[in-house]
């Protein structure tokens, strides 16, 4: 497993280049999944398969993914900037936050 670093805040997900680089390379959209406390982002390899996209946030080539909506119905606390550690699982081929609902 590989770790990295990503932010929530305000119902948006926050990556940076070298994240997208290493598990999102020319990815378009993400899929999120709330399994139990953990958070799954889960690359979208085909458009037709819906998701949410990966909006491009700086020149750096950071992005962010706005799912207020998703969030919100996982009751994440609304307005709180949080920074969390995820790991890469090949066994569920997605980024994962381990205990990110375990607020």
């Amino acid at each position: 497993m590989s770790d990295c670093t990503v932010i929530i805040q305000d119902g948006s997900l926050y990556l940076s280049s070298d994240v997208c680089k290493r598990f999102f390379d020319d990815l378009h959209s993400v899929v999120l999944l709330r399994r139990g406390e953990d958070l799954c982002i889960l690359p979208v390899r085909h458009a037709a398969a819906g998701g949410y996209l990966l909006k491009l946030r700086n020149m750096a080539g950071d992005r962010v993914v706005h799912a207020p909506d998703f969030f919100r119905e996982s009751d994440f606390p609304a307005h709180v900037r949080t920074e969390f550690s995820a790991e890469w699982s090949d066994m569920h081929g997605a980024l994962i936050i381990p205990r990110a609902f375990y607020m």
